[in-house]
């Protein structure tokens, strides 16, 4: 009796197995569909996203460096400087990296939010402050004074925080 079972069984197991795997199979097809889709830019929607995300990470590894030398108890100058530098360039176009379907529903692993989209005079204000507050931050590392360096750098922190907190997924 038990193998008579058994023998009823597995095959509804592995067909419910099958199943499951041609609906995985056609929605990461989705996924992927979404993903190639080509922006005006000429790139993927996934190119784009992972440029984004890239250009964002240089960005942060620079406000780490700064940060990190500012609470050394002597700073590197030079570490600061460079530091500093990177971040005006890297934010340079930043408005451009967020065009219409790079957000969550393009299947694609992103911590943007719909909202960028949906708001985008807001962001694009957010966006321009960070690049304001870029400057002012190369400007003072490269004068020298760790007293407006930390001040600058506080700054151009806060405006990564106001757009962080509107418009990327909780980090």
């Amino acid at each position: 009796m038990k193998r008579c079972k058994i023998q009823i069984i597995l095959p509804v197991i592995a067909g419910l197995t099958l199943l499951s795997a041609c609906g995985q199979n056609s929605e990461t097809a989705q996924v992927s569909e979404a993903a190639s889709v080509e922006l005006p830019n000429g790139m993927s929607v996934k190119e784009q996203i992972e440029a984004r995300q890239a250009q964002l990470k240089k960005i942060g590894k620079a406000f780490k460096t700064i940060n990190d030398q500012l609470k050394a108890g002597t700073p590197d100058l030079a570490q600061i400087q460079a530091a500093a530098a990177v971040v005006p360039k890297e934010t340079a176009g930043m408005a451009d990296w967020f065009p219409e379907g790079t957000g969550p529903d393009a299947g694609v692993k992103t911590e943007a939010l719909p909202i960028i989209w949906e708001s985008k005079a807001d962001f694009n204000e957010k966006v321009a402050a960070l690049q304001d507050a870029a400057a002012k931050l190369d400007t003072a590392a490269q004068g020298g004074n760790l007293t407006q360096i930390a001040s600058a750098f506080q700054n151009a922190g806060g405006t990564c925080k106001a757009c962080h907190d509107k418009y990327r997924l909780d980090d």
